[in-house]
């Protein structure tokens, strides 16, 4: 926040002023510090799948962009409100879960030329570091695992709120986005259209629309 002061235009008769007292720094709490509410959600909680959806979406033939999700897996989470920095978190997804609403590109999906189910029925991100980025925001790093490879990814987290539900449950909300090259995790399959572009782009956008549950009380 900017802070400006108006100026005056100077009168001669004007009596002196008094000397400023010092700025209280906590009057003024930093960006680069949680909001001490948070403190309160300090805890492990797990993503509720009933109302979360871990996605991607892929520009397909140029022109259009197909979205999908994966619709069963398991998470462990600790959220940390007083030091972000101890927040971690592990998401496994089941890759034969993965929908398009096509079956027949479902199927092309799980088979060898992409995800390869059969042989890789998991794909898996572990956390490796967490930071306050912006009020509200937080930058996860971690490893994600596709088929065979690990490569470190980044995630951008809103904090969305947090509530009591009708039936006594926690939930805290956060949505977070990270964009990948598929193949650098040896997704290399694709299609060439006549004008010279790829059927299916490289970049695949990761998206989690995240309502957690807390499964233990405030630490």
């Amino acid at each position: 926040m900017n802070l400006f002061t108006r100026g005056a235009s100077p009168r001669r008769s004007a009596p002196p002023t008094a000397p400023r007292r010092p700025v209280d720094p906590t009057a003024f709490p930093s960006a680069d510090l949680p909001d001490p509410a948070l403190a309160a959600l300090t805890g492990d909680w797990m993503i509720d799948p009933a109302h979360s959806r871990i996605g991607f979406s892929v520009r397909h033939a140029l022109v259009t962009t197909v979205r999908g999700a994966f619709t069963a897996y398991r998470s462990r989470l600790y959220f940390d409100g007083r030091d972000p920095a101890r927040s971690r978190a592990e998401i496994v997804l089941s890759t034969a879960s993965v929908d398009t609403g096509v079956e027949q590109r479902d199927a092309h999906l799980v088979g060898r030329d992409f995800l390869n189910a059969a042989a890789y029925p998991q794909l898996r991100f572990i956390s490796t570091a967490v930071q306050l980025a912006a009020p509200d925001v937080y930058r996860m790093t971690g490893d994600l695992t596709i088929r065979d490879a690990t490569r470190p990814v980044v995630l951008e987290l809103t904090y969305i709120g947090h509530v009591t539900d009708p039936f006594g449950y926690e939930r805290a909300g956060f949505d977070g986005t990270t964009t990948i090259d598929r193949s650098e995790w040896g997704l290399t399959y694709n299609a060439r259209l006549a004008e010279g572009g790829a059927m299916v782009s490289e970049k695949v956008r990761l998206q989690f629309d995240i309502a957690a549950i807390r499964t233990t009380t405030a630490g």
